[in-house]
């Protein structure tokens, strides 16, 4: 046996290096682009870099110029360089080249061009290796300009330079210095720097200059400085020691004026102060601006001008009066806005007494008093009494006044007051949101005014069409109920009538004319009196109905939609037919607590072309029906089918005696159809109750 010796030999690797194969592998995932071009500077091999940059793909290169394929600027950079390593047989880079992407985006390349050489050492090819330094050439980019930045603000800064001594005293002239504070050489080298700052600020500057002595550390401070003209400005101050072999040999300082900055941030934050206050004087302005529209009342409007004088003013009190041209009065609304000690009890102030509200109203101007002073002054000037003004300030805790006509095309419809427990300065743009809030709320209230005039005309002739009671007739019992809608709403048309006819027989009608106000009112006692009369002449519902078919037409205009029930009644028997116009059907209440819905065809609103038809209906004895307008069923938040159902669920519920009370039931039936609803139409009901017979019957 022999032993083995010799070092061992490395294991050779089964990678060959010569596999085309590979190298086109190698080429595919590279991250930079590369291309082979002959000696007449045909393409030869590509890789998908290459390819995605010049947006062109592989077949269609290969063997071709780049004149044929690529764009003139990159075919040309291509062909002189390899021309130029043809004729050189040396390397050649292109640096910088730019190319746009098929997207349409440039990027920044950097082309390297190599010859290629057999082993004999001719030119067999040219390699062109390619890098994307886009993001590098950006970096350069922004580097350079921000070096250009840095360079122009260090020169366009003015900065006063100074040196001292290791311990901080002041061994060199510093001419620029002298020049701005008015130091002589002498006292500038005796006392320093420090001299000049401002007494204000100068212990603590010099603290802090000694604690950066101590621990030779960066200085950075600022002061106020006193010039040559006696006043002060902002400095800066940046001094840095300078180390030499461990030891600190001078400090430099530099100091830089900052007034022009300060000054600007002053006014910036004045401006931004004033901005903002402006941004909230407008929001709340919008804020009392969209109460003020929804307020349909004065009583509305007098509440939203309390909760803007108490939320954006910030007043203790604030008083509403109307003027009152017939008396020469302002009538306060809310008296308890005006304290009793001012001199003016009850309700009404004479135009020629003296407070803010009446100055305000006859000058037709806004009076700002910003302290009891000012107050005593303008309103001595107008006429006050001096005694009675001085009573008043004695005893009252209130310390500034606003008063604020309500003016509407220049004519005066009262006055505001707002009052301060203390004083208040009113600037030129509170006087300016002041004054568009009176403008809005004098809108207000000549809009609520005019709303309660037009409800108060429409109600009163509202209910002077509805009957002042309903007949009595033996064998029937008879019950309304009228429920106007929500205070704030206008009146509407509906409306409610029952009669005895000639032959003793009882009509009974619900109608509802659609629309709110003067207009539907009327249009309801035009409708009201024609069914009477056709009634009386004609009573069968069909025909009443086919006349005012015709009475429609020729009395209301196309657009108004008039809905009726309408029956007639035997009493004692509760014998009876019916007809409906467009109109929900009535309910028929048994002894027993059940519900039926008439079961008739609803027809259609007046006026409308068609054949009127009517149908019996019977109430028997101890049951109740009961006609309605579409206010108890209907509403925003509940459609007719399901308010059907709910009326006739609802009479399930009723109790026993309620059920057998033509009057109680109403009451029940209104009370819980609208429970949970906010009203915002009219509901009107009539009930028909024929009594149960008895043994004497």
């Amino acid at each position: 046996m022999s032993a083995e010796t010799s070092v061992p030999r490395p294991r050779e690797s089964d990678v060959d290096i010569s596999d085309s194969a590979l190298f086109k592998g190698m080429l595919s995932e590279a991250e930079f682009a590369f291309a082979f071009f002959d000696a007449a500077g045909h393409v030869q091999l590509v890789n998908d870099v290459f390819t995605d940059v010049v947006g062109v793909p592989a077949e269609r290169l290969v063997g071709r110029a780049p004149v044929e394929t690529l764009t003139a600027d990159l075919s040309q950079l291509i062909t002189h360089a390899v021309q130029a390593v043809t004729e050189s047989d040396a390397p050649v880079t292109e640096s910088r080249v730019r190319v746009r992407s098929s997207e349409g985006e440039t990027r920044h390349w950097s082309l390297s061009f190599s010859p290629v050489h057999d082993e004999a050492g001719e030119l067999r090819a040219i390699a062109l290796i390619g890098l994307d330094v886009t993001e590098s050439r950006q970096i350069e980019e922004d580097l350079r300009r921000s070096e250009e930045r840095y360079r122009s603000l260090v020169e366009a800064q003015s900065q006063l330079v100074w040196i001292t001594s290791p311990t901080g005293t002041v061994v060199e002239d510093a001419p620029q210095w002298r020049a701005i504070t008015g130091q002589g050489l002498e006292e500038y080298l005796a006392v320093g720097w420090l001299e000049a700052v401002h007494p204000e600020e100068r212990q603590q500057t010099e603290e802090a200059w000694k604690e950066a002595l101590r621990g030779r550390t960066m200085f950075e401070w600022n002061y106020r400085v006193r010039t040559r003209a006696s006043g002060f400005r902002h400095f800066e101050v940046r001094a840095v020691p300078i180390i030499r072999h461990g030891r600190v040999v001078e400090w430099v300082g530099a100091n830089t004026d900052v007034t022009p900055q300060r000054e600007a941030e002053e006014m910036r934050g004045r401006l931004t102060d004033q901005l903002g206050a402006a941004a909230l004087r407008t929001a709340r302005l919008q804020g009392a601006t969209a109460m003020l529209a929804e307020a349909l009342t004065v009583e509305q409007v007098v509440q939203v001008i309390i909760d803007v004088g108490r939320t954006a003013l910030a007043a203790d009190r604030s008083a509403v009066a109307l003027l009152d041209t017939d008396r020469a009065a302002l009538k306060l609304i809310n008296g308890e806005g005006v304290p009793e000690a001012s001199g003016m009890s009850g309700e009404e102030i004479p135009l020629s007494s003296s407070s803010v509200m009446t100055m305000a109203v006859n000058s037709r101007r806004p009076v700002f008093a910003e302290s009891p002073d000012s107050l005593k002054s303008q309103l001595l000037e107008a006429g006050g009494d001096e005694q009675v003004l001085g009573n008043y300030l004695t005893h009252s805790d209130e310390r500034a006044w606003v008063g604020l006509p309500l003016l509407a095309a220049g004519r005066a419809l009262g006055a505001l007051r707002f009052s301060f427990t203390r004083p208040q300065k009113i600037s030129q743009e509170d006087g300016v949101f002041l004054e568009a809030l009176a403008g809005q709320c004098a809108l207000a209230v000549e809009r609520a005014t005019l709303f309660e005039r037009e409800h108060k005309t429409a109600e009163t002739l509202q209910r002077s069409l509805l009957p002042d009671r309903l007949p009595v007739v033996k064998g029937l019992v008879l019950a309304q109920r009228f429920r106007s809608g929500s205070r704030h709403v206008q009146v509407g048309g509906d409306w409610y009538d029952a009669f005895v006819l000639q032959d003793g027989r009882v009509a009974a009608v619900v109608g509802d004319v659609m629309g709110k106000g003067v207009k539907a009112a009327a249009g309801m006692g035009r409708i009201r009196n024609a069914m009477r009369a056709l009634a009386l002449t004609n009573p069968p519902p069909a025909a009443v109905l086919t006349g005012l078919d015709r009475v429609f037409e020729a009395t209301e205009e196309e657009e108004q939609v008039t809905t009726l029930a309408y029956m007639v009644v035997e009493p004692v028997t509760g014998e009876g037919t019916l007809a409906l116009a467009g109109h929900p059907p009535p309910v028929l209440v048994s002894p027993q607590g059940t519900a039926i819905l008439g079961d008739v065809e609803p027809g259609t609103p007046l006026g409308w072309p068609t054949s009127r038809r009517q149908f019996r209906f019977v109430v028997p004895p101890g049951h109740t029906a009961v006609l309605y307008s579409d206010g108890m069923v209907e509403n925003r938040k509940r459609g007719l089918d399901a308010g059907l159902a709910e009326l006739c669920s609802v009479v399930t519920e009723a109790p026993p005696e309620v059920v057998s009370s033509p009057h109680m039931l109403l009451d029940f039936l209104v009370d819980r159809m609208l429970s949970g609803y906010e009203q915002d139409d009219d509901v009107t009901a009539l009930a028909i109750h024929v009594p149960p017979a008895t043994k004497s019957d």
